[in-house]
This record gives structure tokens, sequence and C-alpha cells, in this order.
């Protein structure tokens, strides 16, 4: 499989991509609507009312004995209407209004609330007054008229000085103005339609200026652009909130179900000239909850009639134990110390038959040099020849365990957790796994929600008829390890001698070892490179695993099992060896 680069070139936004990003950030663009309507019905409340008159008057001309005389009139008075606008707004005017009415302003500012206006091969002029108080409005409009017909009457007269008779033209009041009852400013609609609309587009260029700078991973799509592909979209689960755990049956948890099927399928035909028979799974970042989703495609898969075995690689913060409900003490580093052999660590899972569990063991000091070793390569070729490994590995940002395991694995599988995972970090976590040429296989989508905006991100389960979503709906998340806590003990029975003396592994001179506690500085610690005891083949049922009842005890191998040495030469702690013997014998 092509192996990404990285992320495409943008090949630009279509309509289903803005309706997507104000889905996502329908509750942001909501609100600042809300705060812009709200501070438009404040700056309404706060504005003073102001009241608008209207009067007007009609520019005539006298004289007109016959016809020809009335057209030549109805045309004078037409163009002086226009000069008249002018002589309407002039301060003579206003200082007319001011003295008749004894208004205590000045002509300037008494200007800037009165408008004149003149409509179009028309004779009527127009005045519009405007003022907080609606009786002073229609007073100062009626006597702007009076005003104008005075001022005009005054320009004719010294115009036309030296002819007798009264002027051609006159300006006579024509509507007189009445009192307003309704404000002109503001106006409530206008205000609240400006805070809609205003709120409206600030929310639209906060959600898209949003959708730039977040760099959090929410769709197949976003994950799908460093060229490798989602393999498996997982949903939130309810059941998950209190702590990783398998989900048993599919009763109440369709999307899931159906999501880890999928996942299944997937993985199968991903490659189906080269089936990968060790799988590693790992994450960006711790918490992404890829040991539980480990857990629960392995059920998925021993559904399906698959042996799995499910190796906890994690020797950092192991977690694998607490998910299936088995011993934990006791696992993958004491095979590779030689302290122990495969089948006296080995756990079978209640739930199912087919799964078994090869958990991390005492954590030691050099987690990375120890899984890059030869002995951890052998151990999981080992296990791979009678089931499907899956591997859980530790994240690959803060550590490298992951990187060094990847080169071991068939193929890596990497999790990316919905709304949390970054562009970066996962461009980072991909680019340490390729830098030492490990194989991805795909990535697994874990967390998206059943409902809303990133919903259509898991196809169709989110959108046909699988049942009622969970009401409360959490994700895939690991939960912490708990130290110290004796209950949590599955089915803890020795594996069957299932390898067989054609399974033994080889010798590793190379593998890290250390003490082994209660030993003296001048005894060899058992290593992996110690050679098994050859063993007969054991039988095998219809499952493919051997049949129990064929393996040693590792209880009864000595009879001190307080004993730091067994008779043997495999030491296991005193109450591992305990819990042994007691599930064997049934107690």
């Amino acid at each position: 499989m092509e192996q990404g680069t990285g992320l495409s070139a943008d090949q630009g936004m279509s309509l289903t991509d803005y309706l997507r990003i104000a889905r996502r950030f329908w509750k942001g663009i909501v609100a600042l609507v809300l705060v812009s309507t709200v501070a438009a019905f404040g700056w309404y409340l706060i504005q003073p009312r102001i009241y608008s008159a209207e009067a007007s008057g009609m520019v005539i001309s006298s004289g007109a004995d016959n016809l020809s005389w009335s057209l030549a009139g109805d045309s004078l008075a037409k163009s002086k209407a226009k000069s008249y606008k002018a002589v309407a707004e002039s301060a003579s005017v206003a200082d007319r209004v001011i003295s008749d009415l004894s208004l205590p302003t000045t002509a300037q500012d008494l200007l800037g609330n009165v408008a004149v206006t003149v409509p179009t091969d028309g004779t009527e002029i127009r005045v519009d007054a405007r003022d907080r108080d609606p009786v002073q409005a229609q007073k100062v409009a009626n006597d702007w008229v009076k005003a104008l017909a005075a001022q005009v009457s005054d320009l004719e007269r010294d115009a036309n000085a030296n002819t007798k008779g009264n002027p051609a033209v006159k300006v006579v009041p024509l509507v007189t103005a009445m009192v307003p009852t309704e404000p002109v400013s503001p106006k409530l609609t206008l205000a609240l339609g400006v805070g809609v609309v205003g709120g409206l587009l600030l929310g639209l260029a906060y959600a898209f200026i949003r959708d730039r700078v977040d760099r959090r991973i929410r769709t197949s799509e976003e994950a799908e652009r460093f060229g490798y592909p989602v393999i498996g979209t997982l949903p939130l689960d309810d059941m998950l909130v209190k702590g990783s755990s398998v989900l048993e049956g599919t009763g109440g948890h369709q999307f899931m179900s159906e999501a880890l099927r999928e996942l299944r399928t997937n993985l199968r035909f991903i490659d189906v000239d080269h089936q990968p028979r060790i799988v590693l799974v790992t994450s960006s970042l711790p918490s992404e909850g890829k040991s539980t989703v480990i857990a629960n495609l392995a059920s998925t898969l021993a559904a399906d009639a698959e042996p799995v075995i499910v190796v906890d690689a994690d020797l950092r913060r192991p977690n694998v134990h607490n998910v299936f409900d088995v011993v934990g003490d006791v696992g993958v580093t004491d095979i590779l110390s030689g302290r122990a052999r495969i089948d006296d660590v080995m756990q079978t899972w209640p739930g199912n038959d087919l799964v078994r569990v090869l958990a991390a063991g005492h954590i030691p000091p050099n987690p990375s040099e120890l899984l890059g070793s030869q002995a951890m390569r052998n151990l999981l070729a080992t296990l791979a020849q009678d089931a499907l490994v899956l591997v859980d590995a530790p994240p690959l940002l803060p550590f490298t365990d992951a990187a060094v395991l990847s080169r071991i694995a068939d193929g890596t599988l990497v999790l990316v957790r919905a709304n949390r995972t970054k562009v970066d970090e996962l461009s980072h976590a991909l680019g340490n796994i390729q830098r030492v040429k490990g194989r991805v296989l795909g990535l697994i989508l874990n967390g998206i929600p059943s409902k809303g905006a990133d919903a259509r991100a898991r196809g169709y389960y989110g959108r046909y008829g699988y049942g009622e979503p969970p009401t409360e709906d959490r994700s895939l998340e690991a939960a912490e390890p708990q130290h110290g806590a004796g209950t949590r003990h599955g089915s803890a029975a020795p594996a069957d001698d299932w390898l067989g003396s054609r399974h033994s592994l080889p010798d590793d001179s190379a593998a890290p070892q250390w003490d082994r506690p209660g030993e003296g500085g001048g005894q060899r610690p058992h290593g992996f490179a110690a050679p098994f005891p050859a063993q007969a083949e054991s039988p095998r049922d219809h499952s493919g695993w051997a049949q129990s009842g064929y393996a040693e005890d590792p209880a009864d191998r000595s009879a001190d099992a307080d004993g730091p040495e067994a008779d043997d030469g495999v030491w296991l702690p005193a109450r591992v060896r305990e819990s042994y013997g007691a599930r064997r014998r049934g107690l």
C-alpha cells in the first residue's frame, strides 16, 4: 500500500462544507445573534425619540389672463421652485422661524433638523421638520413655509422694484403639518433587523475563522488527506464512560457493533494477497482509546471464529489486563527475560475462548530496547503462527516504542480521536513510522458522535434505522490503570500447551536481561534466549487451540512456590503461582 506523505492540496469548499461548518458551530452563531439582537434592542431603548412633521407650499404665478400666459406662468413657477429650494435652506429663513417661535437655538442647528425637497417638474416645496417634541416639530414645519413665503416675497419685490403691481411669482401655504403621534426614529423593527443580520454575519465569520484555526480532526475526509484510508469509524458509546471495557452482545450498542464489524471486514480485505498476521495498534497521544479498541476488535474477530492473541506491548502504562480483567503481573517481559514460557503466562479471556491475552508483565527500565530486540521479533512471529496477533503499543509522539514495533509488525493501525487529535500531531505520528520504514495499514477514527454535524463521518450508521442512539454517548477512551487493585482477575489459568516443541523460540543472546528479585549478583538471570524444554505436540480442539489438561501446571513445578527458584528453572512471583494453581484446581 502506498504510504501518504501529508495533507493534500485544498480542493476548495462546496456548499455542503459551508453548511457543515455552520452546523458544527451553530451554538456560537446563535449566541452571537442573540447578543447582537439584545445589544440592538438596548440601543433602541436609550435613543431619544424623534418626531417628524411635514408642511408644504406651492409656487404660483399671477397675471395669466389667457392660455398662453398660463402656460408661460406654469413654466416660470416650476423654474422658480427649484431656485426657491436654496432660499428655503438659507439661514435667513431659519432666523425668521427662530424669531417667530422664540426658539433657544441657532440658525445652523435648526437647519440641521429641517429638510427641504422639491419634486421633479413640480411647483410644490415640502418642508420636513424634526424634533424631540412633536408639537415643536409641527410649529417649525408650518412656520418654515410662512417664513419662506415672506422671504420670497421680499426677494421678488426687490427684483421688480421698478415695476408697479404685485410680484409675478409667490409662495403660498399648501398643506398644514399635523402633530405627529409616532416617532420616526429610532424604529424598533429596523434596530432588531440590523441586530439579527449583524449577529448572523458575525456568527458566520466566527464559524469560518474557527474552522480554519481549529486543527482538530473531525471527519474521515480530513483524516484521509494524509494519504491513508480510514478503515473504521467508531462512535461514542455510553457503556465506556467509567472506563475501558469489552462490550458484550449487541443490545443497546447497534452503532458500535456494526462499526466494529465494518472494521473487522476492512482489516481482512485491506491486503488480500498478504494478509497481516501481526497488527500493531497505536495512537498519537495517550488516552485516545487504543486499548479499548483493540479489546473490542479482538472480541469481534473471535465472534467470527478467528483465534486472536492480544499482546500488551505498552510497557509504559499497560492497560490491556484491566480491559480484559486478567492478571497483569506476568506477561511479555517475563517471556523476553526468560523467567517464563509462553504457555506459563498466556491467559484466556472468559468472554470467548478464542481470545487469549498476553499481558505486559513487570515494567522494565528499558522498554524501547526490549521491544526492539530479536527476542520480541521471535515472540510475535511464534504467536502469529496460530492466531492473529493484535499488539497494543504506546503512543507514537511521547515514546519511540511504537515506531520500533512497527518494523516488526506486518502493519500498523493508527487511532485518531475525533475532535481531539490535531492535524500536526497525526502528521508527526505518521512521520515517525515512515522514518523507520514501517507500514501503515490505515487509520481508525474513534469517538464519532451519532448525532450532529460530524455524525456523517460515520457513514450510514448514523442515518439508517439500527435503533435509537444512546441517550448519553461516550467514546472509546482508555481508562487509567488501577495499580494495586487485587480484585481485577479474570481467567488467569495458564494457557494449554498449544505451542509444542516446533514453536520453541530461537536463541537471542542480545535479549535485555535484569536480575530477578532476591537474586545475588553472581547468579545468571533466565533470559528469553534460554531454550524451552522440548514438549510433545498437544491435541487441538476444533478452534485450533490446544486442549486443556496437556500443559504442565506452573503451580506444581516447585514444592516451594515462595522461593525465588522453581524446579524447572523458571521463576514466577509466589502470588502469581498461587493464583494459577487455585484457578487450575477450580477453586
